[in-house]
């Protein structure tokens, strides 16, 4: 397969535009109904709308095409930015897909962008109108949750443990070390949903997760691929799950997560991969000995944050951050160990096209900072009908697992967007 893009047939190259705001709007309430995107987390972060240009591409090669796009656009940009922290400036917000070389990744650079960053507020507009004239207040949501009706997507659960058996029995043989297997669920609502809504419940429920919107993927994930300021990389890996419980039982369950061989296994296998990806990259690399546990309001992971400091020199030193994300990109906590195996696993096994789910999600600047999660805890609004969506959930799935343990871990993964849309 070839690498093909589609972008704007009219796109042009304005004026970019970025305004100090004397107050701090709540981010995700100034969204419209359409065309939302976002990367908020703790009422920090940026949200968009409208398009001054759009870039899609698939195929081999696909995200190198993408960064080389990025670079000649922001290079004939002619910006007044009085602001200059990372976000601030052109932007481009970006959904990737899970395989780009056989996947549509998608890029938006947006006409509008609200930022915000350690209590600095500001308006970036491309084109010409004149910032202090696009920012309306908050826009009304949806008064009222949907009637929802759920249905089974490519696997119903019983095949899908099913699944999950074939996949242990693989692992026992030696095939591999992890697969991430992975579920959709359909969701058809009375009326059409409204994204606003939901990403203003996954907000609220889940602070410490990042809300993302792109081109109809919507969620909020609690995992960091990767971030770039400057030279400075970080990384929030995480593997190993737990559910909640209420009192001594909520205890008992953490406790029972830090302890587990199975899930510190799986998430040794998920740091490694990631370490193994920046180390060329990376002149000093920080990496924790012990997992912590992160917690949220559905269930608990074992996390590690790890901070690396990139090259100066070198062709790999001056790797963009599109070109890292290429790099770590799929880690074991979204594929497995070997990953090429372990994808060819996945697409025998699970029976479904991810799309962009469990696919980097961020944003870019031109100065090259950004950050990118991955889609995971998410749901694809349908293009064709706005009151359908699929919602997605995996599992790490490593010598031991048990395959009605890990159906309850993605119904625990599913009611972070159920509980969004039905509240």
């Amino acid at each position: 397969m070839t690498a093909a893009a589609v972008t704007s047939p009219d796109a042009v190259t304005p004026a970019v535009t970025t305004v100090a705001l004397p107050d701090s709007p709540d981010l995700l309430r100034h969204l419209p109904a359409t065309g939302a995107l976002s990367w908020v987390r703790r009422g920090e972060g940026l949200v968009g709308w409208g398009e001054a240009d759009r870039l899609e591409v698939c195929g081999p090669g696909a995200l190198a095409e993408a960064a080389a796009w990025w670079a000649d656009r922001s290079a004939d940009l002619a910006v007044d930015d009085g602001i200059g922290v990372p976000g601030s400036g052109p932007v481009v917000f970006a959904s990737i897909a899970f395989d780009p070389a056989a996947g549509t990744s998608v890029f938006v650079v947006p006409e509008v962008v609200v930022g915000r960053r350690g209590g600095v507020t500001w308006l970036t507009t491309t084109g010409d109108a004149d910032p202090r004239d696009v920012l309306a207040g908050p826009l009304p949501l949806q008064s009222a949750p949907a009637r929802l009706r759920y249905a089974d997507g490519a696997l119903d659960p019983a095949s899908w443990c099913s699944a999950v058996a074939a996949a242990v029995a693989r692992i026992g043989d030696g095939d591999l070390a992890k697969v991430v297997l992975a579920r959709d669920l359909l969701v058809t609502a009375d009326v059409p949903l409204d994204p606003r809504r939901l990403l203003d419940r996954l907000a609220a429920r889940f602070p410490d997760c990042w809300t993302f919107a792109v081109d109809g993927l919507l969620g909020a994930t609690p995992e960091l691929l990767l971030r770039r300021t400057g030279r400075e990389l970080s990384a929030r890996v995480l593997a190993g799950t737990a559910p909640r419980g209420a009192g001594a039982e909520d205890d008992r369950l953490a406790a029972g997560l830090l302890d587990s061989a199975k899930d510190r296994a799986e998430h040794a296998l998920a740091v490694d991969s990631l370490v193994q990806a920046l180390e060329p990259y990376c002149s000093a690399l920080s990496v924790p000995e012990e997992p912590s546990l992160l917690t949220l309001a559905n269930v608990r992971h074992l996390a590690t944050d790890v901070v690396g400091t990139q090259r100066r020199t070198g062709a790999r030193g001056r790797a963009g951050l599109l070109e890292l994300v290429d790099a770590v990109h799929p880690t074991a906590a979204v594929c497995g160990t070997p990953p090429d195996r372990a994808a060819a696993v996945i697409g025998e096994l699970e029976g479904m096209d991810r799309g962009r789910y469990a696919g980097p999600v961020g944003w870019l600047d031109a100065r090259g900072d950004g950050e990118f999660g991955l889609a995971l805890r998410c749901a694809q609004l349908s293009d064709d009908d706005p009151a359908t969506a699929r919602l997605f959930a995996g599992c790490g799935i490593v010598a031991g697992s048990d395959p009605s343990a890990e159906l309850a871990e993605t119904q625990s993964k599913f009611a972070a967007v159920q509980a969004a849309l039905e509240s």
